[in-house]
């Protein structure tokens, strides 16, 4: 059980915009590099990336590229190379699911790129994720607007990146066709709430 994803998901109760992403694409192959480009006329300066792992860019409970992003991936990390890409997975990582690191340890060696040890699931890990990224030697980044998250899950990647600040890329169809009505709810989601004029916050905003 996600304990952070479900006592965050009250905020939306009074915040719903916290689930709404900065700008949305159909797979990770449809991602704009450099990512300043993501966001319509807007300019972002971004110097670092927060990435999630399932249904993202790898097969879910797989620890490798999916081999179709493999190009994608690789310009990604030409352009962001550790320490500005971090991987942030609710699987790989976490103190509950991979208690002893073997799955970080397998993706991180896989990908070349760091992937998070934390003990709060997303959303509710960004302070970490924030202190990776301003004490790691060579980072560029001194704020929270110049980190960016991509995800597949409005409830923890999107939200993620709403409560620290930051920009968010929502991958809304991801590697595989879901299955999961809860998923598949959510997906409808933003359509409806940009319906009543709520557009994500403003990065900064929520720090």
């Amino acid at each position: 059980m996600n304990v952070s994803a479900t006592l965050n998901a009250f905020r939306l109760l009074r915040t719903p915009s916290l689930c709404l992403p900065h700008a949305t694409i159909s797979t990770f192959n449809d991602l704009p590099v450099p990512l300043s480009n993501a966001f319509g006329n807007v300019k972002a300066d971004i110097r670092a990336v927060v990435l999630d792992k399932d249904n993202c860019f790898a097969v879910p409970k797989e620890n490798v590229v999916y081999k179709p992003y493999m190009d994608k991936f690789n310009s990604l990390l030409t352009h962001y190379p550790p320490p500005h890409l971090l991987i942030v997975s609710n699987s790989a990582g976490t103190s509950s699911s991979d208690a002893f690191g073997t799955d970080a340890s397998s993706l991180s060696s896989a990908t070349g790129i760091p992937v998070l040890r934390h003990s709060t699931k997303k959303p509710g890990c960004g302070p970490q994720i924030l202190q990776h990224f301003l004490t790691a030697p060579g980072s560029r980044v001194t704020s929270a607007d110049q980190i960016a998250v991509i995800g597949d899950r409005l409830f923890t990647d999107v939200m993620l990146a709403n409560l620290m600040g930051s920009w968010s890329i929502w991958v809304k169809d991801g590697v595989v066709e879901t299955r999961n009505p809860f998923v598949s709810w959510e997906r409808k989601l933003p359509e409806r709430l940009m319906r009543y004029g709520l557009k994500a916050p403003l990065p900064g905003s929520m720090l």
